[in-house]
């Protein structure tokens, strides 16, 4: 247990979260008292009637912020009541109005999957942790066993510390640079498109082209204007 404390504490944890003093647990606040965070946990629910669409939902984030922004890969856990945890370790703590600005510039990335962006910053399952009233474990899993958990309400029973903390051992961080410019990407607006420069005739901007330039050109290039409309007398 000491080792999977040191595993949590070295990614997830701040030393005055209550998250920090308390360990794995139900509803566990990540948030330090100055209001920051080094955890970004970003929930995935299986919705009524949508089999496993959380978790293609999950895999498009998860994939996106390793492959877009080129962060290490994320943590993946399995809550006890049925749903998923991507669980980002940031290297140096944010506030967390910044981590919540983070998603939802990510919702605009990637719309409809995401939830809201208040959902960050709210205590969450700190695996592994039971929930007593379902009998069912939160836990952290591979990334490749996801999709078998997706119709699952977490695991029947406590998963082994080692397993836990194998998983854990091997991620690295969010470098505070990563973030800061993962974050001022998503909050640049998109650029407007060029617009398309007037078509030439001959090397004549359309504008400064006379009549007699434009039906030369169409004859070369093999076309027979043919002109529908005059002007009125």
């Amino acid at each position: 247990m000491d080792k999977l404390l040191s595993e949590l504490n070295r990614l997830y944890l701040l030393p005055d979260s209550p998250a920090a003093q308390r360990g794995p647990g139900p509803a566990a606040d990540l948030v330090s008292g100055a209001g920051l965070v080094r955890a970004i946990a970003i929930p995935f629910r299986k919705a009524p009637g949508a089999d496993a669409q959380h978790w293609e939902h999950l895999c498009t984030v998860a994939n996106g912020l390793q492959a877009d922004f080129g962060f290490p890969a994320p943590a993946v856990s399995v809550t006890s009541t049925g749903g998923f945890m991507l669980w980002l370790s940031l290297a140096a703590p944010v506030p967390v109005a910044d981590a919540r600005r983070f998603v939802a510039g990510l919702g605009l990335l990637w719309p409809d999957t995401l939830p809201p962006a208040d959902t960050i910053g709210v205590p969450v399952e700190l695996p592994p942790c039971p929930n007593a009233a379902a009998g069912t474990w939160a836990a952290f899993i591979h990334p490749g066993m996801g999709a078998s958990f997706a119709d699952e309400s977490g695991l029947d029973m406590a998963p082994p510390a080692a397993g836990q903390v194998a998983f854990l051992e091997s991620l690295d961080s969010i470098a505070p640079g990563q973030f800061s410019a993962a974050l001022a990407r998503l909050e640049t607006p998109a650029a407007p498109a060029a617009a398309p420069p007037p078509l030439a005739a001959d090397g004549l901007l359309l504008e400064d082209a006379t009549l007699e330039d434009i039906v030369r050109v169409l004859h070369a290039r093999g076309i027979e204007p043919t002109f529908r409309f005059t002007l009125p007398r």
